[in-house]
């Protein structure tokens, strides 16, 4: 077990990060879900990098702002390829989002392998599966200082961009509930009432596009893919209620994120192993599990739920 001061300079810093992340990209997946476009989640996840690959290459720093601008960039032009493959190609929508984001991927990956972006915290590796474990606090040694201001100025940059996407995603959602509700449910209504469905879904889209470039640089793309559309969609079998559906989905998100950390980092240890495992690939998985789970025993829309309610007898008359 480590000590308090190792927990706070390795663990805390991650578990943070895996937190954050996992929170924005939840509360973003449930308008994606629900308005039949959880696959945006994952293109974004792809179409990003080239674009943050470029960035790096023109202005040479990975501070997060050139990064959300290269991987904007990005998403707005793959948004027109993905228009262009539809027209031309007479493509349905899933189709060409398939060839695009691959193709885009891909790009992105050739341009790591043949460029110093390698050498830069950049790297095939560190694009999929992320570089949590490598978010270090140095400075606090114990709980009594980890508040004083010089530690807080020492938190990693990874951590900061990551907590405040994470607050602004929450934010958004509390003041455009409204909107975001009109426009996923009734757009026929919402345009009668003066709403503008394609600006709020345009605005959801380029949200989804800063989300999966602020969570990349610490958690790779793996886990934004699983935690747009995971944490939602199991908030989904257990509530019809929206409100009720996001804040199910953020806790479901902060519990793969912890859940997922510690058994990545402690239990091997504990049942005799002599190395962690990847923390994003993990939280993934557990993710993956809680949603399992709920399409089995979810108390209304559960599988066994479902088969239980054919079973019982009609009430006669």
């Amino acid at each position: 077990m480590p000590t308090v001061a190792a927990f706070i300079t390795v663990d805390l810093p991650a578990l943070v990060l895996a937190i954050c992340a996992c929170l924005a990209c939840g509360l973003t997946g449930n308008f994606l879900v629900l308005r039949r476009q959880a696959l945006v989640g994952d293109a974004m996840s792809h179409v990003v990098l080239p674009g943050i690959v470029v960035a790096w290459l023109v202005a040479g720093t990975i501070d997060s702002l050139a990064m959300m601008a290269g991987g904007l960039l990005a998403a707005l032009l793959a948004t027109g390829l993905i228009a262009a493959v539809r027209h031309l190609a007479r493509l349905e929508a899933g189709a060409a989002m398939g060839v695009v984001f691959t193709a885009m991927f891909a790009i992105g990956v050739v341009l790591i392998e043949r460029s110093a972006a390698r050498d830069v915290h950049l790297d095939t590796t560190h694009a999929l599966m992320g570089a949590l474990e490598l978010a270090l606090w140095l400075g606090p040694t114990g709980w009594g200082d980890a508040l004083a201001a010089k530690n807080l100025a020492a938190l990693p940059r990874e951590v900061v961009t990551l907590a405040a996407v994470a607050l602004t995603t929450a934010a958004l959602v509390a003041l455009f509930f409204k909107e975001l509700r009109l426009t996923t449910f009734d757009t026929g209504l919402a345009t009668a009432l003066g709403y503008r469905p394609r600006l709020v879904g345009g605005a959801v889209m380029a949200w989804t596009a800063i989300v999966a470039v602020a969570a990349f640089d610490a958690v790779g793309s793996i886990l934004p893919i699983a935690m747009f559309i995971c944490p939602a969609a199991t908030a989904r079998m257990l509530t019809d209620r929206l409100g009720r559906q996001i804040w199910a989905s953020a806790a479901i998100a902060v519990l793969a994120a912890a859940g997922g950390y510690f058994a990545a980092a402690f239990a091997p240890l504990w049942t005799g192993g002599t190395a962690s495992l990847n923390a994003a690939g993990m939280i993934a998985v557990v993710a993956g599990a809680m949603q399992v789970a709920a399409m089995l025993f979810a108390p209304r829309h559960g599988a066994l739920a479902r088969a239980l309610a054919r079973r019982r007898p009609v009430a006669a008359g």
